[in-house]
């Protein structure tokens, strides 16, 4: 019953509020991310980021209003971002995945945050940390407009993915912690396993005072860890099935999507390993 519902509510959208196309072509021109997509996959995404864009605020901070245009292909390419992650998900689960995302708000630059971090010792440090983006269980997606503007190719950074992937984190606790609500056929001893070896790699790397395999800032916080392997999986897969094949295949099974074969040739010779 509530599947019929769902699917009469969404033909009732359709009909009232057709996706414009011409707006989505842009926004895909725009984003190599998806620009990338199959005729198919491009179609799906662009039904449901519209529909985000409908059912959650995207708000500018007053400096960047007066200063920025954020025409609807800007704004579709936003959605279109956040929407990539869920886009192997039915249509049920991706509305459940995001029910706590509310608003999206850009600031003009990076932001500072006081931290309070306690170490291995119980003592308490306490610093500044700047940032591209923050999020929280019930609160806003926050991100900087210059790296909102950095995002959307394959060059393993995209804020959206990486502050989206924190609210999926947040599904099922208030903090995040690396462990989101997992399908069914994901066995959470598995998906602990895996990310422990990375873990424990990455840690292993910095140890031994190496460039780590992916941002190292992965390496700081288990929910750190997985936002920025789901940066990796979606725009630098590559480098990410290379370094960390058994994760690869983890998310490719969690996010139903096979990032790989979306990946143009231009993008891996671009890598500075390439030159």
């Amino acid at each position: 019953m509530l599947n019929r519902l769902r699917r009469w509510r969404e033909q009732r959208f359709a009909a009232r509020h057709p996706l414009p196309e011409e707006a989505w072509r842009e926004a895909r021109h725009r984003v190599p991310l998806l620009a990338a997509l199959g005729e198919e996959e491009a179609r799906r995404l662009g039904q449901r980021a519209w529909r985000f864009l409908h059912a959650k605020r995207i708000s500018l901070h007053p400096e960047l209003a007066e200063a920025t245009t954020f025409d609807l292909p800007a704004r579709l390419a936003l959605a279109g971002q956040a929407c990539l992650l869920t886009l192997g998900w039915r249509d049920d689960e991706h509305l459940e995945a995001f029910g706590n995302v509310h608003e999206v708000l850009i600031l003009p630059d990076a932001f500072r945050r006081r931290v309070e971090e306690m170490d291995e010792f119980g003592v308490v440090h306490e610093y500044d940390d700047e940032r591209a983006g923050e999020t929280s269980h019930q609160g806003p997606v926050v991100v900087a407009f210059p790296d909102l503007m950095e995002s959307g190719d394959f060059s393993g950074f995209n804020v959206l993915i990486h502050e989206f992937a924190h609210k999926l984190d947040l599904g099922n606790s208030l903090d995040v912690d690396g462990f989101p609500p997992l399908p069914g056929d994901i066995d959470p001893r598995e998906w602990h396993w895996v990310f422990m070896a990375v873990w424990d790699d990455l840690q292993a790397h910095l140890a031994r005072g190496e460039t780590t395999p992916i941002d190292d800032y992965a390496a700081t916080h288990p929910g750190e860890c997985f936002a920025v392997c789901c940066e990796a999986f979606f725009t630098a897969p590559d480098l990410l099935h290379d370094a960390y094949p058994a994760l690869f295949d983890l998310l490719s099974r969690y996010f139903r999507q096979q990032t790989l074969t979306r990946l143009p040739p231009s993008a891996v010779h671009a890598r500075p390993e390439h030159h």
